[in-house]
Formats: structure tokens, sequence, C-alpha cells
């Protein structure tokens, strides 16, 4: 077997997903599958075994699930571990972002309909997620985040209207060092928090409300003519381009259903170039692990507007590839570890007032 060959374990309960999946996986240059396992025990045996390059798992199972298999793997065994989500209920869709939590790199959603045009959307993600993980660093993976007991923030604080902004764009990899940067931020910040990260319908909103567990911060899915308040953090919803605008009484959430950009829907440019627009200096605009050249555009036009930029460093990010690109063409203040990126954003949010003259 070729050395440019990735081995795949392909772990799932049902005997269909089990050979889609193999006849998925074997029809992909690049990759082939080395075993199948029908559940989480069987799954940590074989990736001892057959020491496979990377894992396509699935969350809900029998016996051992798949979060135990991967808690096993990502413990014991790490690798690069494709989630295979149904997500059908808020319970699934909680069990997908845990699991990102802790250290899959990405997640495939299983068909809600067994028909052509639902297998051929699984094969196109199934693929991107494959080339993600065989572009993963698994070495600078952050320690699982623990759920904080914030002192409450005073009912006359928590609505005060934004004057500054954090953008953060993240794909592969994102939901992990989100649970590491989110956490870390003050009640106190003095910014509204804006994220798009790459994640489709029905997935963006347990995002939020697991981040919101872990946070100082109210967490919450943006929703259309929201005001930016310093101190609230708004995700992109699933399937939508989020921006800004301003508004009578400040500045208002935008959504939108416009073509996808570089492919994905949200994407961090739109968001970043509004924030530009919108907030000037005082943006700060944050790239984060990921595939692609996303926020690139955006962040250049931060920058140009006198904003200040950070990126998460080679090390620690899961695929450096947005990071890279941004930095490459828009040019950074930092680049930061992920561990450092919290106290960075804080930092920067403190100086965003002395960047306007």
């Amino acid at each position: 077997m070729s050395s440019d060959v990735r081995t795949v374990l392909v772990v799932d309960d049902s005997p269909l997903m089990l050979e889609v999946v193999r006849e998925l996986v074997d029809g992909f240059e690049g990759f082939r599958v080395i075993g199948v396992a029908r559940d989480g025990a069987e799954a940590a045996r074989l990736v001892h075994e057959f020491d496979p390059a990377i894992v396509t798992l699935d969350i809900e199972m029998p016996g051992v699930d798949g979060l135990a298999a991967l808690g096993y793997i990502m413990s014991e065994a790490p690798r690069p571990v494709i989630m295979l989500s149904a997500a059908t209920t808020r319970g699934a869709v909680d069990l997908t972002i845990r699991a990102l939590e802790l250290g899959a790199v990405d997640f495939v959603r299983k068909p809600e309909s067994r028909g052509r045009e639902g297998w051929e959307r699984v094969a196109v993600r199934l693929h991107e997620a494959l080339k993600a993980a065989a572009r993963t660093n698994l070495a600078g993976a952050p320690m699982l985040a623990r759920p904080r007991f914030p002192t409450p923030t005073p009912a006359s604080a928590l609505q005060v209207p934004a004057r500054s902004a954090v953008v953060i764009a993240s794909s592969t990899g994102g939901p992990r060092a989100l649970a590491e940067i989110v956490p870390g931020l003050p009640a106190s910040l003095d910014a509204a928090v804006l994220v798009a990260q790459h994640m489709p319908p029905g997935f963006t909103l347990g995002l939020a409300r697991r981040l919101d567990q872990l946070a100082a911060l109210p967490v919450r899915e943006a929703v259309a003519g929201d005001l930016l308040y310093a101190g609230h953090v708004y995700i992109a919803p699933g399937g939508r381009h989020l921006a800004v605008a301003r508004a009578p009484g400040g500045v208002e959430v935008v959504l939108s259903d416009g073509p996808p950009v570089h492919g994905v829907r949200p994407a961090a440019d739109p968001l970043f170039e509004s924030v530009a627009r919108v907030f000037g200096a005082r943006s700060l605009g944050v790239v984060l692990t990921g595939m692609g050249r996303d926020g690139s555009a955006g962040l250049a036009a931060i920058r140009a507007q006198g904003g200040a930029a950070l990126v998460q460093d080679r090390a620690t990010s899961a695929v450096y590839g947005m990071p890279a690109h941004a930095l490459s063409t828009a040019g950074a203040d930092r680049e930061v570890a992920l561990s450092g990126m919290a106290g960075a954003v804080t930092a920067a949010v403190a100086s965003l007032g002395a960047r306007v003259a």
C-alpha cells in the first residue's frame, strides 16, 4: 500500500451505514478502509490492532457509544476522528457538539432520507472531512473545557450598546478552539463578539448552548434584528450569512441566505467586512483553525480600517489553513497559541479605543 494512502476504521452499528461508508471511503483517492467495527468496544480494540490513520465513528450506538469510544481513543490512542451524526433531536445535536469539544476533528450528518440526493451530500461532506482529517495536527489540542461558575453580572450592565466588535472565523477544529477561548473572556469585555463557525443548520444552536454553559458571557445563536451589546457573544446560524448594520439604538444583526462564499454559509468574510464598515478601528478580527481561506479578505478589510488582527499559530491549529492564508495575505498584529488567545483578545479589546484617531 502506498504511503500516501490513509487507512480508515469505520464504526457504526448499522450494517447499511457500514457498507455505504466503506464503499464511499474506498472510492476516494488516497483513502482505504482497513476495518469495520459495530460498537465502541470493538472500535477501541481495532484501533490498537489496525492502527488506522483516521476513524469514522457513529455517535449513537448501543453499549459503548460513540462519545465513550471517542474519549478512549483520544486519551489512549489519539488520531483524527470524524463523527457520523443523525442529529434529528436536540440530544443528538448536543452529543455532536460535545464530541467536537472532546477532540473529534469534524462530523458528517447522516441523510434524513435514503434517496440518491441524500447519499450524494454525505459523500461530498465525508470526502471534505477526510481531507481535513488527513491534515489535522493533534499535537496542539487544548485541554478539555470545564464549566465555569462566574459571578453574576449586574443587570444594569447587561445591555450596554457595543462600541467595539470582535469577529472570529473558525472551521475544522473550531468548536474545540471556541470552547477554550470563549470561556476565557471576562464578563466585563467591552465589545460584542460575533462568530462565524462553518457548520450546517441545526448545529450552531447546540454550539451556542454549550458555550453559554461554559462562559461568563451570555452566548446565543444570532437572530435578525438583535442589537449588539458589549460582553455578549453571537453565533452565526448554520446555513445563513451573518453581518451587522447600523440601526436606531445601535448596531443590529443582519442575516441573509445569499450564495455560499468559499463554498460555505455562514462565511467569515462577509461578517468581517461588515464589521470593518460599521466599527472601523474599533474592530478586532480573529482567524482560527480551519481549511481554506475564509477570513483573509475580511481580516484585510479590518486592518485597512485601522482595526486589530490576531491569528492562531501553527502549533495549536488543528488545521493551519485559514490562519496561514490570513497571515500571508492580510497580515496580523500577533500569532497566538490557543491557550493564550482569550487573554490576547481581552488585551486587544482594551486597546481598540487607542486606535481611533
